[in-house]
């Protein structure tokens, strides 16, 4: 599926679903966003909305394919998940 195959209010519903996540990541500090629907490998229509931090491993750039993946701290993650839930 694609987005171009969801009705307009399917598509409307997506947008503002992927404005609230970004809220959500702005609020836990990131300076910039970016999202995209990215789905050469994986067959579901799905976006990334991913926050961007100066001096992150690949910040300007892109950050598929960049470095290894990395962990959050178990008290970052535990804070960035009550974010989310109190959103």
């Amino acid at each position: 599926m694609e987005i171009t195959d969801l009705t307009s209010d399917q598509r409307a519903q997506l947008i503002e679903e992927a404005a609230r996540a970004g809220d959500m990541i702005k609020k836990a500090g990131a300076a910039k966003l970016n999202i995209g629907a990215l789905g050469i490998l994986v067959p579901q229509l799905h976006l990334h909305v991913v926050g961007r931090y100066p001096g992150d491993p690949a910040w300007p750039g892109p950050v598929w394919g960049h470095s290894a993946p990395v962990h959050y701290d178990p008290a970052v993650r535990a804070a960035r998940i009550a974010l989310v839930r109190s959103g």
